[in-house]
């Protein structure tokens, strides 16, 4: 009788940790990532990134309230009353950066190869853009708070066309066009 109380009790603690555990994945997860909100303050767009040990910890708890461990007009604003918030709070998906990027590429074309963007592989083979003046420009490059101006004067290259385009400017001696303006390697 013992051993199957002490089992029941340890089986209903596993349980309830897993419960907690699930929980705080799900906090960490909903507000993971670079986020892009509008400053309350400037009314200027701002990349803040938000405390996810302390929202996982948060829903654990279940008052789901956040807070941001970065911001772009940190430090010099640090002390602000982060009132930016309530917009990840209201909208988080609509705040992160990555969601911003796949919304912004899935009805476009590569400007090169003219392919849709399907599914876009953000771990290993993500997209890039082409600047006005004809340059690759790789995500890892721009700041979080020019995003809305850069998705308006920039045009979408998939990874394979920055690849080859970036060998290209790096290696024009061993590229040779074709009649169709295609590159061929030597």
């Amino acid at each position: 009788m013992t051993n199957t109380v002490i089992f029941f009790i340890g089986a209903v603690f596993l349980i309830a940790m897993l419960y907690f555990i699930i929980l705080a994945i799900r906090g960490s997860f909903r507000y993971r990532g670079k986020m892009l909100v509008s400053c309350p303050e400037t009314q200027e767009p701002v990349g803040v990134k938000v405390d996810s040990g302390s929202a996982a910890i948060s829903s654990v708890l279940g008052d789901n309230e956040i807070r941001l461990s970065n911001c772009t007009r940190w430090p010099e604003k640090q002390n602000c009353g982060q009132e930016c918030l309530q917009q990840i709070e209201n909208r988080p998906a609509a705040c992160m950066v990555q969601n911003i990027l796949a919304n912004w590429y899935s009805d476009k074309t590569c400007v090169f190869c003219k392919k849709a963007f399907a599914g876009i592989h953000w771990h290993d083979h993500k997209p890039a853009l082409r600047s006005l003046d004809d340059s690759i420009v790789e995500w890892s490059e721009i700041p979080v708070e020019t995003l809305p101006s850069v998705l308006k004067t920039h045009l979408p290259v998939c990874w394979n066309c920055m690849i080859a385009e970036n060998f290209r400017k790096q290696h024009p001696q061993l590229v040779t066009e074709t009649k169709t303006g295609q590159a061929k390697h030597k």
